[in-house]
């Protein structure tokens, strides 16, 4: 039995994933319907916050894993002392905080963009000084699609922008200039082997990926170096699973933009263009397998459908080069990700990122 932290849509795609290598998953979750549950061997429906019910479902499972990282840090740290949590609950306390991801980075020889913690208005007058304008102020804690984050760009807006993210535990992050943004998606195993799908170019729309493109079209050497990195940030955690590295591609050098410590949207690829989808690599590394390979059986462009952008799921259907997969949400929202359709094409096929 393997349990599963949160019930969203990582989560139904990592039961699958485990149900086909003869696994049973247990799903953990607040919601009540949660698309997870739907495939899963067991739900228990319970705040992270309820020792008592926690403590009950990790001792149901032989190892735990999250499918987000916005999980309470002191519950999943009281259960990983009976029960093994992969990746582990380091990598959950760091990348829930975008100052400890930083530094971390920045102690592992690894750039970022510049930054300065902020928790008052004197500190955010001082990133100015020190950053220059544009900048972007963000929550460390709790900030995803494009969330707790304002743009500023002359200095009479910071006091409205610091009063907008209602925290005094923020960071202020200069700009810099990308040509565009990578991630690197990896899985490492309780061997310290590690098996990369290579760096893919992602494309945001209102601060929600709305495609990735894999592969990346790259420099050789940055492609290499975008590699190295996300290796050096998955060993210096001991990491076990999959694991995702944000990046910009700044032309001659690459920057860490943030780490998700689970499997991750720019991922999805895999799914259907890869020998082992980062789900199916995720539960092989978890429960102590070996890894797949990570090797592309041909050039993928993965779309996120958001809103009602699912209602287009029949045209989807008839075209011949792609994969729909929805995730049985019952209510379409803006902003909430309903599914996404993979476009395979053969190896080599040239894409415009932009069109």
């Amino acid at each position: 039995m393997i349990g599963i932290l949160g019930g969203g849509q990582l989560g139904r795609m990592l039961a699958m994933a485990a149900s086909r290598l003869g696994y049973h998953c247990h799903i953990f979750a607040p919601e009540a319907d949660p698309p997870a549950a739907e495939v899963a061997a067991k739900f228990t429906r319970a705040d992270y916050t309820d020792s008592a019910a926690m403590e009950k479902f990790a001792r149901d499972c032989a190892v735990v894993t999250y499918e987000f990282e916005n999980i309470p840090f002191d519950p999943v740290a009281q259960i990983a002392k009976f029960v093994p949590v992969r990746p582990g609950t380091e990598a959950l306390r760091i990348s829930q905080d975008r100052l400890f991801e930083k530094q971390f980075c920045n102690d592992r020889g690894i750039a970022t963009a510049p930054w300065r913690k902020v928790g008052s208005m004197a500190d955010l007058i001082a990133a100015i000084d020190a950053l220059g304008l544009p900048l972007v102020l963000k929550t460390c804690r709790m900030g995803y699609d494009g969330k707790g984050q304002v743009k500023v760009t002359a200095r009479e807006d910071a006091a409205s922008a610091f009063a907008a993210l209602k925290s005094d535990h923020l960071v202020a992050e200069g700009f810099v200039s990308f040509k565009r943004e990578l991630s690197v998606v990896l899985a490492r195993g309780l061997d310290g082997r590690i098996a990369s799908w290579g760096p893919v170019e992602n494309i945001h729309r209102n601060h929600i990926l709305w495609r990735t493109y894999a592969p990346a079209v790259i420099d050789p050497p940055l492609a290499a170096e975008a590699e190295k990195i996300a290796a050096s940030l998955a060993a210096g955690l001991d990491y076990v699973g999959t694991l995702a590295v944000e990046l910009f591609d700044c032309g001659d050098r690459i920057l860490v933009n943030e780490m998700a410590p689970r499997v991750h949207n720019s991922g999805h690829w895999t799914m259907d263009a890869a020998v082992t989808s980062q789900f199916e690599q995720h539960i092989r590394a978890i429960c102590g397998l070996s890894l797949g390979s990570a090797d592309r059986l041909c050039d993928a462009v993965m779309e996120n459908l958001i809103g009602d952008e699912i209602e287009a799921w029949p045209a989807l259907l008839a075209e011949p080069n792609a994969k729909l997969h929805l995730y049985g949400k019952a209510e379409a929202r803006p902003g909430r990700k309903m599914g996404h359709v993979t476009r395979l094409y053969p190896s080599g096929r040239a894409h415009n990122p932009k069109s």
